[in-house]
């Protein structure tokens, strides 16, 4: 069967890192697996047309993904593709799981799956293949007759019969063995057109930049993350199996990086261990790599990081959010400030470089509190500092606290676009004017000390990057009002 995996164009208003989407790597991988033929369509790197390619492609299913400002995107990547064909369209990913009936109350979309999708996708496509078998010609408006029970007996999706009748099914299981999932299928990726993992600060051919996942789900629930619509329940890959993966990575795609995606990788830190006495021991540990999405602090002994850069370990981030302790203590981050001090400097001792991760604007907070933050990033003074103005996600304990406290300013799905320079919420006396000023100051008085101004420009990666630094920077302290171009540029591509 012929099967279409789409990443609609998501377009931000600075230059950032465009990688593959890990999420539909899996969906290919185990596609291909069960036999069927793949093709990846990434609107931000294709040239040509979704529909042109659709009609030369001529897919029996299509699964498009949609995080909260691109799931308006997806919507109008669905209506061209129905346009041209009624091929049975299922839309997943972050936002579609939050809010599932939003999606299958349009007509473009035919079934919405909710959580982690490889094994509903699997489902659904063995239902298509089914009506396939006994019709050549199978539609979605065929998979959607309420007579033919076509999807009745798949856990986890979302979808509307030809009838008008609303079906929302129980939640499918998460995957408990992860290390029964097959690698990442990169080969269905255009590689030569996306950047590296972190180009503002590494200058590696972005071909040859990795991604690996080696746990899922989170057992934290702080109250802003949108980790909190996923699987509680934290499952890990056996280091056996990451290491499979990893000599893969290295020695028959070139990996010159790798990114470990994970949410929470140090849950289990014997394991953490295990992998990095294997990355030593085979030898694999010349090839450097980083916690892209951070561990945790409480759990990043000196040990345990020194023996994760002995293993190749070459950054790692931690989220420290707020400087306030009533603050942190409310977003129920259950971690104190000695412990993330302890981090950053177990961190540094090792030889590891940082990156901390503090959000402006929290339910609660006052000019005081932001105030903290700061000085607080200033003490811990990571390599890079990335200070984020709090987005009230839906899905999130934040996003009811701020509608029912506060005032949500997005008026569209696609004005929770990142990076914009612009508060999404006000709440209490914190207003947006003051989420912005403090945002933009934290960035003032973290990067432009002498000090801090004299280690970057001494970094090799600097000169290499300085034009996007700057570009980035610049875009970062003076925004500029690009959302309703954007929104233009990203209609257009459809």
């Amino acid at each position: 069967m012929k099967v279409m995996l789409i990443n609609p164009k998501f377009r931000l208003p600075i230059d950032t890192r465009t990688t593959p989407h890990l999420g539909l790597a899996y969906l290919a991988a185990v596609s291909e697996r069960r036999g069927d033929e793949v093709f990846l369509f990434d609107a931000d790197v294709e040239d040509e047309h979704v529909t042109d390619a659709v009609r030369r492609y001529q897919p029996d299913v299509v699964g498009i993904t949609a995080n909260t400002p691109q799931v308006k995107q997806a919507w109008r990547t669905a209506q061209a593709i129905k346009s041209i064909k009624d091929v049975p369209i299922v839309i997943g990913g972050p936002h579609p799981s939050v809010i599932p009936l939003e999606s299958a109350e349009r007509p473009e979309i035919d079934v919405v799956a909710r959580g982690e999708g490889e094994e509903i996708w699997l489902a659904v496509c063995e239902a298509v293949e089914k009506g396939l078998a006994a019709k050549p010609a199978f539609t979605a408006h065929d998979m959607l007759d309420p007579q033919a029970k076509h999807l009745s007996h798949i856990l986890g999706i979302t979808f509307r019969t030809n009838d008008g009748q609303m079906h929302n099914h129980p939640d499918h299981p998460p995957v408990a063995d992860l290390d029964s999932l097959p690698w990442p299928a990169y080969h269905v990726f255009k590689m030569d057109r996306y950047t590296n993992l972190q180009p503002a600060t590494d200058a590696i051919e972005g071909a040859r930049s990795f991604s690996v996942l080696t746990s899922r789900g989170c057992p934290y629930r702080c109250t802003f993350c949108s980790q909190s619509i996923m699987p509680q329940k934290w499952r890990a890959r056996s280091a056996e199996s990451v290491l499979a993966e990893w000599r893969h990575l290295v020695e028959e795609l070139g990996a010159q990086e790798i990114g470990v995606l994970d949410d929470s990788a140090n849950i289990k830190v014997d394991r953490l261990m295990d992998l990095a006495d294997l990355l030593i021991e085979n030898k694999l540990n010349h090839v450097p790599w980083i916690f892209v999405n951070g561990i945790r602090a409480n759990l990043a002994s000196r040990e345990l990081l020194g023996k994760l850069k002995a293993a190749g370990l070459k950054r790692t981030a931690f989220g420290v959010e707020s400087g306030d302790p009533d603050i942190l203590l409310s977003i129920d981050k259950k971690i104190d400030h000695d412990t993330i001090r302890r981090a950053f400097k177990n961190a540094k001792e090792v030889g590891l470089e940082t990156i901390g991760f503090f959000i402006i604007g929290l339910p609660g907070e006052t000019e005081e509190t932001m105030e903290r933050t700061i000085q607080f990033a200033i003490e811990l003074d990571p390599m890079i500092a990335n200070f984020s103005m709090l987005t009230p996600y839906p899905g999130t304990a934040v996003y009811e606290i701020a509608k029912r406290q506060g005032r949500i300013l997005v008026e569209d799905w696609e004005d929770y676009v990142f990076f914009e320079g612009k508060a999404r919420y006000e709440m209490g006396e914190m207003s947006a004017e003051l989420i912005e000023r403090k945002w933009r100051e934290s960035y003032r008085r973290f990067y432009l000390r002498p000090s801090r101004v004299l280690r970057i420009v001494t970094r090799k990666d600097f000169w290499i990057n300085w034009r996007r630094t700057f570009r980035m920077a610049f875009r970062t302290l003076f925004p500029r009002e690009e959302k309703t171009e954007l929104k233009k540029a990203v209609e257009a591509s459809v």
